[in-house]
């Protein structure tokens, strides 16, 4: 005896990744049937999940069903009561799919709500998260998956080109595997005949930016602060949070007498992989308190350009900031070098 279809699928992560998955999901699940006689797919900002439900317990002449509901992040807990008696007995040949994306127009990925996703449990269904994975070495074997299931083939230097290029807007690879895979088929694909295809640079994490600070790297740093602004988005507000964030870190551990990560994490206030907080070490050291202060300096100084006290645009404001705190970090690290006098930087 053949067993119950798993009753519910929620997707969630990122929009572009979500559409993909849920469209796989259909095709797996609809098989070789008539799609237009089991299929049923919900979207907009009209439906409420009481129609979901009603769509799904509606008796077919064909038997299973499929039921797919679209922009599902807009529901509230205040929705849910619908779909939460559905799942404590679902109908045996029904098969729900619900995209958890963003509200329509917002383009903001939406968390799924903690009772929803007990009462999936609890029914035997699935969650799928479509987010590309934060860790470096997961990423790359994310890619490769992603690669092989577009049927695309990439050079080792036009696989690294794609990644740079990227950066983390990994869901923008799904749309780019597309077009790659409908121009060139089954053919080797070189950097050559990937760059026409990339776009602009995408956004960078934001450790990326504090690492080439930290390296007194300025080209990286500023070349990283406009992927971020620019293919991220962020506001430079949020950057500014992010570049304080690190200093200050850094500051707190000046003259602390901590000596090792582990006491430096606590000291943070940091849970989980200590690793943030031994580079905050090592960076405090190495700039010592002469230089942190002037960190300090130049970033209230320009917090306050860019809350309005000069006419210059944001991006200009910061373009300056990062690159002064980048050039503070490899002096500070010549001067330890030579053992000399700390020259404060204009």
């Amino acid at each position: 005896m053949a067993e119950p279809p798993i009753p519910i699928h929620l997707v969630k992560g990122d929009d572009v990744l979500i559409g993909a998955r849920v469209g796989d999901l259909v095709d797996d699940l609809v098989g070789t049937a008539f799609r237009d006689a089991v299929h049923d797919e919900l979207h907009g900002d009209d439906y409420t999940l009481g129609d979901l439900v009603m769509a799904a317990t509606t008796v077919s002449m064909f038997g299973s069903r499929v039921v797919v509901g679209r922009n599902a992040g807009r529901f509230t807990k205040d929705d849910l009561g619908p779909l939460l008696d559905y799942l404590g007995s679902p109908a045996p040949d029904t098969v729900i799919v619900l995209a958890w994306e963003s509200p329509l127009g917002t383009g903001q990925k939406q968390k799924v709500l903690p009772t929803l996703s007990k009462a999936i449990a609890a029914a035997g269904g699935v969650v799928h998260d479509t987010s590309p994975p934060q860790r470096a070495r997961e990423q790359g074997e994310w890619i490769d998956d992603q690669l092989r299931a577009a049927g695309v083939d990439l050079t080792p230097g036009a696989r690294r080109l794609m990644v740079e290029q990227l950066g983390e807007d990994l869901e923008r690879m799904v749309g780019l595997l597309t077009v790659l895979r409908g121009v060139h088929g089954d053919a080797e694909i070189d950097e050559a005949g990937l760059t026409p295809y990339l776009g602009s640079a995408g956004s960078v994490p934001p450790w990326d930016l504090t690492d080439a600070i930290d390296r007194g790297d300025v080209a990286g740093a500023v070349t990283n602060l406009h992927r971020m602004l620019s293919g991220g988005g962020r506001h430079p507000l949020q950057v500014m949070v992010t570049l304080s964030s690190h200093v200050e870190r850094m500051v707190r551990l000046d003259g602390s007498g901590v000596r090792d990560e582990k006491a430096a994490a606590s000291l943070l206030g940091m849970k989980g992989s200590t690793f943030p907080a031994k580079k905050a070490l090592t960076q405090s050291s190495k700039l010592g308190s002469a230089r942190l202060a002037r960190a300090t300096q130049l970033l209230a100084a320009a917090d306050v350009d860019l809350r309005g006290r000069t006419a210059q645009d944001g991006a200009a404001v910061l373009d300056v900031l990062v690159a002064r705190l980048a050039m503070l970090a490899r002096s500070g690290g010549a001067d330890r070098a030579r053992g000399g006098a700390v020259a404060r930087p204009r």
